[in-house]
């Protein structure tokens, strides 16, 4: 029997929350693919890697030289070449995720060496605005086409709207603060679900996405309202935050985008 090689190492792992992780991979040898802001690689471990404590047992017979296998969205830059970053959810009766959460530091990982997926801000013509909305994770590919500069040099307006249970669920919160800070351009809108159980008093918003933006938080934001003619929207989270975004948009005379029918709408599909 072969042995399995991985080719990667895990280089750094920041707890987020309970069930939130960023990883950083660094290849082993090799160099990374160039990619775009946006893309997804995947990544794989054996079965015979331990699953989390607190994860489910694995609901099939898992081959223990058999390598499990997901994609992830990449939130490094596509700039940074010694990493590869990701933010993770550990999914409790899941196949990989449960055995992701339980490597350390130092531990091996095979990272695929192709990026790709078409969620790129290369199809928004120069001049548009652009709001990037998402739930939990999501919010990584937008980390990345921010950290890549690819849409901070215009005087375009940016907008981040990103959903969670709790504040403790909103990774990159104190990137995406600072960004805003310095940048009269950019603008980052968090809201939680659960107020009740924060540890502190939170007075950001309590509203779903589509609440949100159907009570107008980007023309409040921006001081003009976001048309099909000035804006492109992202979506990626959530099966029902983007569905009912999609939704809500449409009314609104945006049209999702394809290569066919070119649109305003682009949607990351899970």
């Amino acid at each position: 029997m072969d042995e399995i090689i991985l080719n990667s190492v895990v280089t750094s792992i920041i707890q987020v929350s309970p069930t939130m992780k960023i990883f950083r991979i660094t290849p082993d040898g090799w160099d990374l693919p160039e990619f775009e802001a946006g893309q997804f690689a995947a990544l794989a471990l054996p079965g015979s890697v331990e699953r989390h404590p607190e994860a489910d047992p694995d609901r099939e017979d898992v081959e223990p030289d058999k390598l499990i296998k997901r994609v992830y969205s990449i939130a490094s830059s596509s700039k940074a070449k010694e990493y590869i970053e990701f933010y993770i959810t550990m999914v409790r009766s899941g196949s990989l995720t449960p055995r992701l959460f339980n490597l350390k530091m130092g531990d091996r990982i095979d990272l695929g060496k192709k990026a790709v997926g078409m969620f790129t801000l290369d199809q928004v013509p120069t001049g548009n605005n652009v709001v990037l909305i998402a739930t939990g994770t999501g919010i990584a590919p937008y980390i990345s086409m921010i950290r890549s500069n690819a849409m901070l040099a215009g005087k375009n307006h940016i907008a981040v709207i990103h959903g969670a249970a709790n504040s403790w669920d909103l990774g990159y919160s104190s990137e995406l603060n600072l960004i805003e800070s310095i940048s009269d351009k950019f603008n980052y809108l968090p809201t939680i679900l659960e107020p009740q159980k924060e540890h502190a008093k939170w007075n950001g918003d309590t509203r779903f996405i589509q609440d949100m933006w159907t009570g107008n938080v980007i023309e409040k934001a921006w001081g003009f309202k976001p048309t099909p003619d000035n804006t492109h929207v992202f979506l990626c989270g959530n099966p029902k935050m983007t569905s009912s975004m999609q939704e809500a948009l449409e009314k609104e005379g945006f049209i999702e985008h394809s290569k066919r029918t070119p649109g305003q709408i682009h949607v990351e599909k899970w």
